[in-house]
C-alpha cells in the first residue's frame, strides 16, 4: 500500500530553502523498497498547514518568525498542529527555541513561544554570529544500520540555543518558569491530551558547558556530559544545530523515517 504523506517547512524567515533541498535529497536516498510518496512544500498560511502530515521549523530569527506568524494568523494554528493534533515537528535553532515550553535571556513580551518540548532553552547561548562555529558531533541515534555508525555529523552553529534544563512534566503553563527573570513560556493547550512521553537527550556538544558557565555564572546548566543540542518529545524533535546548511543529509532521512513510522500508524481524517 503507497502512503503519500506532505511534509511542511514553515517559510516565513529563515533557512527553509535549504531545507527543502536536503529533504529532496533524503527522499531519494532512502529505502529503495519504501512504498511512501514524498510532497515538500513551503508554508505561509493556516490552509496550506493543514494539509501538511509533518513540519519542520527552520533556524532563523525566533522573535521575527514568531512575529510574521502571528500576523499571517499561524501562530494559534502551529501550536494545535504540534501540542493538538500532536504531528510530527522538527525544529532548528530558532525552530528549537519556538518549540520550547521556556525560553531564557528572553525580556517579557520579546518572544512568543509555539511549546511542544518540556524544556527551557537558552537563547542565542554561544552568543553572537562573530562566535558561530562548526564543530563535528557525535549523535547515536545515527549511528544505527545504514546511517552509519559512530560516523561524526558536521555540525552548524550559528547563534545557537542549547536545551539548558529538561522540566518538569505538568500540565499547563510551567508556573515556576514563568516567574524567572528574562523568561518566557508557551501558552498552554489544555484541549490537548497530555503526554506522558519525557524528553529524550539525542544529542550533547562535550567540552563547552564549563566555559560558558564559568563566563556567565548559569547555574542550572546540566553540563555533566556536555551542552544538550539534540532533544526529542512524543512528535516533536528540536536540534540547536543547522543539519540542512551542509550536505550530509542523514539527520534528515533519519526523520523522514521517524514522520513514515508515526502516520503510518495514524489515520488521516
Amino acid at each position: 500500500m503507497t502512503a503519500n504523506i506532505s511534509v511542511g517547512v514553515l517559510a516565513l524567515q529563515g533557512a527553509f530553502y535549504e531545507h527543502l533541498k536536503l529533504l529532496k535529497v533524503a527522499a531519494t536516498q532512502d529505502n529503495p523498497d519504501s512504498t511512501t510518496t514524498w510532497r515538500f512544500l513551503e508554508v505561509r498560511t493556516p490552509a496550506e498547514l493543514s494539509s501538511c502530515d509533518a513540519l519542520i521549523i527552520p533556524g532563523g530569527e525566533s522573535t521575527t518568525v514568531a512575529l510574521i506568524a502571528a500576523r499571517c494568523g499561524l501562530l494559534e494554528p502551529l501550536r494545535d498542529f504540534v501540542k493538538v493534533h500532536r504531528k510530527p515537528t522538527w525544529g532548528t535553532c530558532a525552530g528549537l527555541i519556538l518549540l520550547a515550553e521556556s525560553a531564557s535571556r528572553t525580556k517579557k513580551g520579546g518572544q512568543d513561544l509555539i511549546g511542544g518540548l518540556d524544556v527551557r532553552v537558552n537563547r542565542n547561548y554561544f552568543g553572537r554570529q562573530t562566535e558561530s562555529f562548526e564543530a563535528e558531533i557525535h549523535l547515536p541515534f545515527l549511528d544505527a544500520g545504514k546511517l552509519g555508525p559512530n560516523e561524526p555529523f558536521p555540525g552548524v552553529f550559528i547563534r545557537a540555543p542549547v536545551v539548558e534544563k529538561i522540566l518538569p512534566q505538568v500540565t499547563g503553563e510551567q508556573l515556576g518558569e514563568a516567574r524567572l527573570k528574562d523568561t518566557v513560556v508557551a501558552p498552554a493547550r489544555e484541549t490537548g491530551k497530555r503526554i506522558e512521553n519525557a524528553v529524550e537527550v539525542l544529542g550533547r556538544l562535550p567540552g563547552r558547558s564549563q566555559l560558558l558557565k564559568d563566563k556567565f555564572g548559569m547555574v542550572d546548566l546540566d553540563n555533566e556530559s556536555g551542552d544538550i543540542i539534540a532533544v526529542r518529545q512524543h512528535n516533536v524533535f528540536g536540534t540547536s544545530f543547522h543539519p540542512e546548511l551542509t550536505q550530509d543529509v542523514r539527520v534528515h532521512i533519519w526523520w523522514l523515517n521517524q514522520v513514515a513510522g508515526t502516520v503510518a500508524i495514524t489515520p488521516k481524517k
